[in-house]
Protein backbone atom coordinates (compact mmCIF):
# COMPACT_ATOMS: atom_id res chain seq x y z
CA UNK A 1 0.00 0.00 0.00
CA UNK A 2 1.08 3.18 -1.14
CA UNK A 3 0.99 6.54 0.81
CA UNK A 4 2.63 9.47 2.24
CA UNK A 5 4.10 10.32 5.08
CA UNK A 6 2.95 13.37 7.18
CA UNK A 7 6.53 14.66 7.80
CA UNK A 8 5.90 18.49 8.70
CA UNK A 9 9.75 18.94 8.91
CA UNK A 10 11.04 15.81 10.35
CA UNK A 11 13.01 13.18 8.49
CA UNK A 12 11.34 10.10 7.73
CA UNK A 13 13.80 8.18 9.81
CA UNK A 14 13.22 10.41 12.70
CA UNK A 15 9.09 10.61 12.35
CA UNK A 16 9.46 6.29 11.68
CA UNK A 17 11.22 5.85 14.92
CA UNK A 18 8.60 7.56 16.88
CA UNK A 19 6.06 5.09 15.35
CA UNK A 20 7.75 2.36 16.69
CA UNK A 21 9.93 1.18 13.55
CA UNK A 22 13.59 0.37 13.19
CA UNK A 23 15.98 0.92 10.07
CA UNK A 24 16.71 -1.70 8.50
CA UNK A 25 19.42 -0.12 5.92
CA UNK A 26 18.91 0.74 2.01
CA UNK A 27 17.30 -1.10 -0.75
CA UNK A 28 20.35 -2.16 -2.93
CA UNK A 29 18.51 -1.89 -6.32
CA UNK A 30 16.37 1.66 -5.15
CA UNK A 31 17.92 2.93 -2.46
CA UNK A 32 14.94 3.05 -0.78
CA UNK A 33 15.15 3.51 3.40
CA UNK A 34 14.06 0.36 4.41
CA UNK A 35 12.00 0.29 7.88
CA UNK A 36 10.80 -2.79 10.01
CA UNK A 37 7.50 -3.38 13.19
CA UNK A 38 7.52 -6.43 14.61
CA UNK A 39 3.84 -7.66 15.52
CA UNK A 40 4.93 -9.82 18.18
CA UNK A 41 8.25 -10.70 20.39
CA UNK A 42 9.76 -12.48 17.48
CA UNK A 43 10.88 -11.34 13.39
CA UNK A 44 8.15 -12.74 11.61
CA UNK A 45 5.11 -11.19 11.21
CA UNK A 46 6.55 -7.37 10.69
CA UNK A 47 4.99 -4.48 9.24
CA UNK A 48 7.46 -3.68 6.28
CA UNK A 49 8.04 -0.41 4.98
CA UNK A 50 10.36 0.99 1.89
CA UNK A 51 10.62 5.00 1.92
CA UNK A 52 12.37 7.71 -0.58
CA UNK A 53 13.55 10.42 1.27
CA UNK A 54 10.63 12.73 1.04
CA UNK A 55 8.34 10.28 2.28
CA UNK A 56 6.55 8.43 0.10
CA UNK A 57 6.16 4.75 1.22
CA UNK A 58 4.83 0.92 0.11
CA UNK A 59 4.00 -1.06 3.63
CA UNK A 60 3.52 -4.29 3.75
CA UNK A 61 3.41 -7.36 6.18
CA UNK A 62 5.74 -10.15 6.28
CA UNK A 63 3.88 -13.11 7.42
CA UNK A 64 7.39 -15.36 7.24
CA UNK A 65 10.56 -15.27 6.22
CA UNK A 66 11.54 -15.88 2.53
CA UNK A 67 11.32 -19.44 2.01
CA UNK A 68 14.75 -20.06 0.50
CA UNK A 69 17.97 -19.04 1.55
CA UNK A 70 18.95 -16.11 -0.49
CA UNK A 71 15.95 -15.20 -1.89
CA UNK A 72 14.20 -12.21 -1.66
CA UNK A 73 10.38 -13.98 -2.22
CA UNK A 74 8.36 -13.57 1.18
CA UNK A 75 4.74 -14.07 2.41
CA UNK A 76 3.95 -10.85 1.86
CA UNK A 77 0.18 -9.17 2.27
CA UNK A 78 0.36 -5.47 0.48
CA UNK A 79 -3.55 -4.88 1.16
CA UNK A 80 -5.85 -5.69 3.48
CA UNK A 81 -7.37 -4.69 6.92
CA UNK A 82 -4.47 -5.48 9.07
CA UNK A 83 -2.21 -2.99 6.35
CA UNK A 84 -4.88 -0.53 5.72
CA UNK A 85 -5.03 0.15 9.98
CA UNK A 86 -1.36 -0.18 10.08
CA UNK A 87 -1.08 2.89 7.10
CA UNK A 88 -3.89 4.77 8.85
CA UNK A 89 -2.15 4.72 12.14
CA UNK A 90 0.80 5.81 10.76
CA UNK A 91 -0.59 8.34 8.72
CA UNK A 92 -2.29 9.95 11.84
CA UNK A 93 1.24 10.89 13.42
CA UNK A 94 2.75 10.29 16.95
Amino acid sequence: MRFRLPLQGESVSVFLRRMGYHVEGNDRGTGELKFARSLVARAYPKFHLYCTPDGLCNLHLDQKEPSYRGSPVHSGEYEGELVESEAARIQGGP
